[in-house]
């Protein structure tokens, strides 16, 4: 029996999420896997060593994730590595204006290359610690790499008042310890598809007074 080809496998998780997206989208989504797969091959972006296991363990992780955020105008996504799931998300939502903050030269470099080359007019990198750096606040902000009780605080700098704050992660993950300027709203569990695991998203609310 053939191998089943990362185009299959992405088709494949798109239709188990409901998830209709364009012939556009679907080349852009791969086009993200196979310039990761070919940039991983020099530097390390990833522990995912075949385009499969890209678009399985991050693609499509990061487009069921997706299904259960709310439409937003803006999305910072802060510490956001190779850009999950940031990219997948801008590239299925070209309408929100996605930012990526990265701190490692290597992987804003890449973030910048997979912007150029997938000509994502919606995206834009910041290179530097969130702490650090200033910009505009986004209707959201995403923190998949840093645990509740450390992103909290770098969130509320990036997010606009009254703005939601997205806290993904696995069934086990840490909970999100109370914080005066954010209010709980919501936790939604889900599948990611093709076999994936079983995660946890909780949305927050920063005060309107934030």
């Amino acid at each position: 029996m053939p191998a089943e080809s990362p185009r299959d496998l992405l088709q494949a998780g798109c239709a188990q999420l409901g998830v209709a997206a364009r012939p556009d989208q679907l080349e852009s989504l791969l086009n993200l896997s196979q310039l990761l797969f070919r940039w991983s091959k020099r530097i390390n972006l990833t522990g995912h060593r075949s385009e499969t296991d890209i678009i399985r363990r991050l693609v499509l992780d990061a487009i069921a994730l997706a299904v259960h955020i709310p439409e937003v105008s803006s999305l910072v996504d802060i510490g956001s590595g190779a850009g999950f799931p940031g990219f997948p998300i801008a590239i299925l939502r070209r309408e929100t204006h996605v930012v990526l903050i990265e701190s490692r030269q290597r992987r804003h470099h890449f973030q910048r290359e997979v912007t150029r080359a997938l000509s994502l007019g919606n995206v834009e990198v910041m290179l530097g610690r969130a702490e650090q750096l200033e910009g505009p606040r986004g209707a959201a902000a995403i923190a998949q790499a840093i645990a509740p009780s450390d992103a909290i605080g770098l969130m509320l700098r990036w997010v606009e008042p009254g703005g939601l704050l997205l806290f993904p992660g696995s069934e086990n993950s840490e909970s999100l310890p109370p914080h005066p300027g954010v209010i709980l709203q919501d936790c939604v569990e889900y599948q990611v598809p093709c076999g994936g695991p079983r995660r946890l998203l909780r949305i927050a609310q920063s005060m309107p007074t934030q």
